[in-house]
């Protein structure tokens, strides 16, 4: 499987493909190397968010996961940059609990590009991340996105994936 790791500010991830899709993002360096046009593209799109230049992410993911774990990522990947939802607002439009959206918010295979960071405590808390230092890269992420959106940078224009 085909990866590329990149540092930003979080420290090291990896990014994988497989199929012509993004399957995982994992925080620290990946074992192997390889770049290829659509990890290219994603490193670019990652280094852009991470300058403030962009919030969503127009690339092709296949994340694993059951049926009801795709319709949450979907859910997230609908949350605007610099907003956010509720457990609660996420279970309400499936029709389910908040625990089990926590649940697949924690199974995220694509952390950041879909942004389970978006996701938070019904009572004003942020609520768990599991990425790298845990609730404090969640805050990260979403000072970034506000501070972005606030410059009105035009976030979610689409990248050219051969680079």
């Amino acid at each position: 499987m085909p990866q590329l790791s990149l540092m930003t500010p979080l420290g090291e991830i990896t990014v994988s493909e497989e199929d012509g899709a993004i399957v995982a993002l994992d925080w620290g360096r990946g074992r192997d190397q390889t770049e290829t046009p659509l990890l290219r593209a994603a490193r670019a799109q990652l280094h852009d968010y991470f300058d403030g230049a962009r919030t969503g992410f127009d690339l092709p993911l296949a994340p694993y996961g059951s049926e009801f774990r795709q319709r949450v990522w979907a859910a997230m990947r609908a949350i605007p940059a610099g907003e956010t939802r509720t457990y609660g607002d996420v279970a309400k439009l499936l029709g389910s609990a908040p625990r089990a959206v926590g649940q697949a918010c924690g199974d995220n295979p694509i952390p950041i590009i879909i942004p389970c960071h978006r996701i938070t405590g019904s009572n004003g808390a942020l609520g768990g991340y599991s990425g790298a230092e845990g609730p404090a890269t969640k805050r990260v992420l979403l000072a970034l996105e506000a501070g972005a959106t606030r410059k009105g940078t035009a976030l979610d224009e689409p990248c050219d994936p051969h680079p």
